[in-house]
């Protein structure tokens, strides 16, 4: 019997009847498309965003552009034609009459417009000789450098209008303007520059239609490349389940190519080495017993010696083919497999508390459940003889109306089922064994130990 050991050690909790999910279910299909959904998402924001925002930076430039070449187009085929060099003559009454008629051209073709408010003509000293603003007209301001540099070079500039300079002065309240500014030339070839001043709304107005159009076909470009990736992501995920559902059938290949040559073996030494040993211990008896008879006691005191080897060859091989495979599970049931498992114990010299139900009753398990006991027993009374240190083993196998249990208690050296825990969690492939086995099955395991108080396993097995 084994010892009582008092107190005894709280119970531990391994498996809580909770099924684990098998490692080799996969990830779900719709779990991964919702993470390469949301990834596609992140991806598709980004690029929008950052597209966006270049898209409208871009707009701003074509919306500058166009409006600087409206000015230069007005410069050109407008104004050029109505400029007069008494513009820049000290006559008076001249160069009123040459700003009357670049008035009447400016008003009629080119203040027409809503989005131009001032129109100006400088000298390249800085003094204005025409603007639609009478007041403006024969102020000297210093022109800006890049104004100076568009006259030397002629070329056509375009800038936000800094309303703060004194020449803009009566601008102020048009609100944001932006300039445009290039060089004409009178008849006899002075140059002027020729300068004009649109509300920045118009380029606004214009950047929104160019970026509107271009969000459109940059979402609705993106909207069909997600749809076109939906059908590729579904495939890929399909082609992963087929590979996952083929390791599946794989790994089952292997277990069960493990199960028939445990199977195989276990009956060749049955079959073989086993029959011949018992047919060898019974010649070698036989021949103990004849030389008894015949009066040669040192002779039969050997035969009998080795007849008892080859008895205990006999008993360890047994054993082991109980470890390789337990053929009375599938053919005599759970308690005569438990039993011979348990009675292997004996010959390692350990006393045997062996409780099993009685002749003719089932488990009420399927073969997947009966397997998981007799796994779970196999590994407890392995520990108990190899590891624990024990004198004495309890095996208890008990069938009730709901469950199957069973109970493996050693008087063993025991352990600390804290550290076994944690060190199980770490990833110890021996600790977990049997805590993977009961979740795998749906099963409660519970583990009472302490170091110097032995062992106790508790499997509770549901019974379908």
């Amino acid at each position: 019997m084994v010892r009582d050991v008092t107190p005894s050690p709280p119970w531990r909790v391994l498996a809580d009847g909770t099924r684990r999910a098998a490692a080799t279910d996969g990830p779900s299909r719709r779990r991964l498309l919702l993470q390469v959904g949301a990834a596609v998402v992140v991806v598709i924001v980004a690029v929008v965003g950052a597209s966006l925002l270049l898209a409208r930076q871009i707009a701003e430039r074509e919306a500058v552009s166009a409006a600087a070449q409206v000015s230069d187009l007005l410069a050109e085929s407008v104004v050029q034609g109505a400029l007069d060099d008494d513009l820049l003559s000290a006559d008076p009454v001249a160069a009123a009459a040459a700003r009357a008629r670049v008035r009447d051209v400016v008003g009629d073709r080119v203040l027409s417009s809503a989005a131009l408010v001032r129109v100006k003509l400088w000298t390249s000293d800085g003094r204005i000789v025409y603007s639609d603003e009478d007041r403006l007209v024969g102020r000297s301001y210093p022109l800006e450098a890049e104004e100076l540099e568009a006259l030397d070079s002629p070329r056509l500039e375009a800038e936000v209008t800094d309303l703060t300079r004194p020449e803009n002065e009566l601008e102020r309240d048009q609100g944001k303007l932006l300039e445009v500014y290039r060089p004409v030339w009178t008849p006899s070839g002075q140059p002027l520059l020729f300068e004009t001043y649109t509300r920045y709304s118009q380029v606004s107005n214009r950047t929104g239609q160019l970026w509107s159009s271009f969000a459109g076909l940059l979402a609705s470009s993106l909207l069909l490349l997600v749809v076109l990736l939906v059908p590729v992501i579904w495939a890929l995920l399909d082609r992963l389940r087929r590979s996952q559902d083929q390791r599946e059938a794989l790994l089952q290949d292997a277990v069960d190519a493990s199960a028939r040559e445990r199977q195989r073996i276990a009956a060749r030494l049955h079959d073989g080495v086993v029959q011949e040993l018992v047919a060898a211990s019974y010649s070698v008896a036989a021949a103990a017993q004849e030389a008894e008879r015949d009066r040669a006691t040192p002779m039969a005191h050997r035969l009998e010696q080795a007849a008892a080897t080859v008895r205990g060859s006999i008993a360890g091989l047994r054993s082991l083919l109980v470890d390789i495979y337990p053929p009375s599970l599938s053919s005599a049931g759970l308690a005569t497999a438990v039993g011979d498992l348990a009675g292997a114990a004996r010959s390692h010299g350990l006393t045997l508390d062996l409780r099993l139900p009685g002749p003719g009753e089932e488990s009420g398990l399927d073969t997947t459940g009966e397997r998981l006991v007799f796994q779970v027993a196999q590994e407890t009374v392995r520990n108990a003889v190899a590891h624990a240190d024990a004198r004495s083993l309890a095996v208890h196998l008990r069938y009730d109306e709901r469950s199957v249990q069973l109970e493996v208690v050693d008087d063993g050296a025991g352990f600390d089922s804290t550290v076994a825990q944690e060190a199980a969690e770490h990833g110890h492939f021996g600790l977990r064994l049997l805590p993977d086995l009961a979740r795998d099955g749906g099963a409660h395991l519970f583990l009472s130990t302490a170091p110097g108080s032995g062992t106790r396993w508790l499997l509770e097995v549901p019974r379908s």
